[in-house]
This record gives structure tokens, sequence and C-alpha cells, in this order.
């Protein structure tokens, strides 16, 4: 299938790989094909060597409104283990995919992210948020528990008792009470999302790739981790970093009193 028939269009330029959700109907909700193919393309961008950073964004009014539940789903007689089995190849791997990506990813959220939708924008590395978003836990106005690794990322981003407030209640929460409360990087115009994302993804993209790479890694397990833990994972990661080109392009510049040119190996 095209970009255009899944919904979400993708464009590599300059480095950056750009994932748009492109249904501005259904303000970005998520189909199986349209999850299927933004999995695919983290896989993607981890792989090539000329993406060194990922923007995941949306069109019109809303960034992702969740899971598209048009179809029925969730209505019908189901076996005992469908619904577990159907998280565990679903929305947990979308949300994994972002997290195990090796490659920076910023959410550019344009609207509303609703459910999946926040937590697909909470998973990434670093989140811009227009003016005009919000972000809503909203399975608790549908009668559900909280899905795509919701209640893995919010306590560890705000803390167990503001999560359970938005989870509790599933208020909308707009981009500056976000952005106050550590969900959001920074809160921009709606006119300068783009431009800013753009921005960012420049500067990620002119960075030392592998180093980005272990940089997100060992943050990501030091959540999971004793000290002991994290400082070996620390040291093997300078290990493996210190072979790379741009480690000894970095310390070269420093001694010549330059600045670096990173190629992202």
């Amino acid at each position: 299938m095209t970009g255009e028939e899944t919904g979400v269009q993708h464009e590599v330029r300059d480095h950056v790989s750009y994932l748009t959700l492109d249904r501005p109907e259904a303000l970005g909700a998520l189909t199986p094909e349209m999850r299927e193919r933004i999995i695919r393309l983290l896989s993607e961008a981890t792989s090539d060597p000329d993406v060194r950073a990922v923007v995941l964004t949306g069109t019109g009014r809303g960034f992702c409104a969740g899971a598209d539940l048009r179809g029925g789903a969730g209505t019908g007689e189901r076996v005992a283990g469908d619904v577990a089995r159907m998280l565990r190849v679903g929305a947990q791997r979308l949300t994994a995919a972002v997290l195990d990506c090796e490659k920076p990813v910023i959410a550019a959220v344009n609207g509303t992210a609703a459910g999946l939708g926040a937590h697909l924008a909470l998973a990434c590395d670093l989140v811009l948020a227009a003016e005009s978003a919000r972000f809503i836990e909203v399975f608790v106005r549908r009668g559900l528990v909280p899905d795509g690794g919701g209640a893995y990322l919010l306590p560890r981003l705000i803390g167990p008792q503001r999560a359970k407030e938005l989870m509790f209640f599933g208020d909308a929460l707009s981009a500056p009470d976000a952005e106050r409360l550590g969900l959001v990087n920074r809160v921009v115009s709606d006119g300068e999302l783009a431009k800013t994302a753009g921005e960012w993804a420049a500067r990620l993209a002119a960075g030392p790739t592998r180093a980005l790479a272990l940089t997100k890694q060992l943050v990501n397990a030091s959540l999971e981790s004793d000290r002991a833990t994290a400082f070996a994972a620390e040291a093997a990661a300078q290990e493996i970093n210190m072979m790379t080109a741009d480690a000894r392009e970095g310390l070269q510049a420093f001694v010549e009193r330059r600045s670096p040119e990173f190629g992202g190996r």
C-alpha cells in the first residue's frame, strides 16, 4: 500500500525521516495498516545510515485520536486471550517501536493527542506541541484500561499521583499545562510547529548519531536499573562509542579548537 492508502505519509529529507499521520477527517485515528506502517518505518530508520533523526506529526486538527474504533472493535464476542494478544501485537508494539528506535524521535503534536495517540507522542524522545494541542487519557471515558504502555510511560514522566489524576478523570490537558507537568519539552504557536520541529531535527541529524542512540538507551534503561547496573551500562556504552568515527572527530575537533563535523558513524 502507498502512504496515501494507509494514511501515513513518509519522506526522508536532509537525513530526517518525516512520518505524517494524514487522516484529518478522523483526527489521525490509527487503523491497523497505519500502525504497521509506522512500526515498519521506524525499524527502517534504525537500520538506514542515511536517516539520523525522525519527526512524527499529523495533519489538520488532530495529531492522533487513538486507535480507530469505528469498525466496532471491542464490541463483539471474544475468545479468552484475544484482547491481551491484540494489545501485544498492536498498541504495545507501536509504543515499543518508538522507544526502541535507535534514532532520536521528535513528536510534533499539531492537535489532539488522545488515548493511544497521546502515548505515541509521549513515547518519543522530544515532544513539541502546538498551542492548540491537547492530551487526553480518554480510556476512562469509554470504561477502558489505558493501553499502549500508558501506565508505564506516564508515571515515569510525571509521577504516579499526576498520572492517576489524568487517567482517572480523563480531562483534556492543554499544551501549556502539559509543558508545566513535564510531558512536553516546548509549546510553540501553531504556525511555528513545523519550522521548530525541522530545526530540532536538523540539529539532531547533524549530531553524533551513535552517541545519541546509546544515550537514548542509557536514559530509558536507567528508569528501571539500580546504580550498579546503570554504571555498568554506561561504561559499556562508552567503550562502544569510543570506537566510532564521530567520537574520534569530536575529540580531534576539541584539540584543534574547531566545531566538529559529525558523519553519523
